[in-house]
């Protein structure tokens, strides 16, 4: 009986020894089914990459105690922002700012905006301005493919090349929890530059406003020439944006009464011309005396260079020339002739004078 009861419990501990692996074996197979699933989904997969491996710039705090926003009108036929352009087509994993907007945005890495003309191209980042792609697709007359519910556009049908402007809002802003003046891009507008058929001028189209902060993660994948001279320098388009490397005139300032500076100027160019240049010139004041009159501060810091030993030395060396030119003047004793008289003047030295006998 005892060996019976052995045989029995010597058994039953086998079948649980056996049966136990088998639940810890199944256990990392389904996280490994799950961690594949990840990989395969590409919007998860590329969030997390991005996430980790480029983390977002820090954003524009609440608090500030001084901002002001404006929007600019980026060229891209001039040099300065040429990098944004080139190259019309994609070569290889290369391609422009817009080709690659367009790609993150028909992949649903990014949402776009609505470009309200009814309100003078506001921006507006809400659930209800949110635009569908295909809705863009169809507006704008672009050649696409749908397949199993998702869109297809050929490179050859992405209007980069006529995308030849952009609108971009900034926020210039004074951190005073960290003491640092800063200019902050905040939004992108791509703008279609495209030839009407009877006039043969070219109309604009703003496409949509996109958010800098959903974008810049991205944007530290692609290389932007810096350089017309040096092919080989280039740096990513986040620092192209963030260093503010671009170049463009403001067409428009938050204020008050919500107008376009064409608008406050009531249409006259000569007029916006010099408007343009005083925002500009109260910008750099801003930033020249935020910290003080940077002279006075030059003044002062070549006053605090100064050697202290020095300092000592001159008035110790004051103080001696003093000494000895006191004592070199003695005063004269006061004496009465006959036809001479002694001037005197009260805290003034008296000096003799020896005439000389015949």
């Amino acid at each position: 009986m005892k060996r019976v009861l052995y045989l029995l419990t010597i058994v039953l501990m086998a079948g649980v020894m056996q049966a136990q692996p088998k639940q810890r074996r199944s256990q990392p197979k389904t996280e490994q089914q799950a961690q594949q699933k990840q990989k395969k989904s590409p919007s998860s997969a590329m969030s997390i990459r991005a996430q980790i491996s480029f983390p977002t710039a820090v954003d524009m705090p609440e608090d500030v105690v001084w901002r002001r926003d404006i929007y600019r009108e980026i060229d891209l036929t001039k040099d300065a922002n040429a990098g944004l352009y080139y190259p019309v087509q994609p070569e290889g994993k290369q391609m422009n700012l817009f080709t690659y907007i367009f790609k993150l945005a028909q992949n649903n890495y990014i949402p776009i905006y609505e470009y309200s003309i009814a309100n003078d191209g506001a921006d507006v980042f809400s659930d209800e301005a949110k635009v569908e792609m295909k809705t863009l697709l169809d507006d704008r007359h672009i050649f696409y493919e749908e397949q199993d519910g998702k869109l297809k556009v050929d490179n050859s049908d992405i209007p980069s090349q006529e995308v030849t402007k952009y609108y971009l809002k900034e926020s210039a802003y004074y951190d005073q929890a960290n003491a640092i003046f800063h200019i902050k891009v905040m939004a992108l507008c791509p703008v279609m530059m495209r030839e009407d058929d009877f006039s043969g001028e070219a109309t604009q189209y703003p496409l949509f406003w996109v958010k800098y902060s959903d974008l810049e993660p991205f944007l530290n994948r692609q290389t932007v020439m810096t350089s017309n001279l040096n092919n080989a320098a280039t740096m990513t388009m986040d620092d192209f944006f963030t260093l503010n490397r671009y170049r463009g005139k403001i067409y428009k300032t938050n204020n008050a009464q919500g107008k376009t500076l064409l608008q406050l100027c009531d249409g006259d160019t000569t007029k916006l011309s010099a408007e343009q240049k005083r925002i500009e010139q109260e910008l750099e004041a801003f930033r020249k005396n935020i910290f003080g009159d940077p002279e006075k501060k030059d003044s002062l810091d070549s006053l605090a260079n100064i050697n202290p030993q020095n300092v000592k030395a001159a008035k110790k060396a004051k103080a001696k020339g003093n000494r000895a030119q006191k004592s070199s003047v003695k005063p004269a004793k006061s004496s009465k002739s006959k036809g001479s008289s002694a001037t005197s003047s009260s805290g003034n030295a008296r000096v003799s004078v020896r005439r000389q006998r015949h």
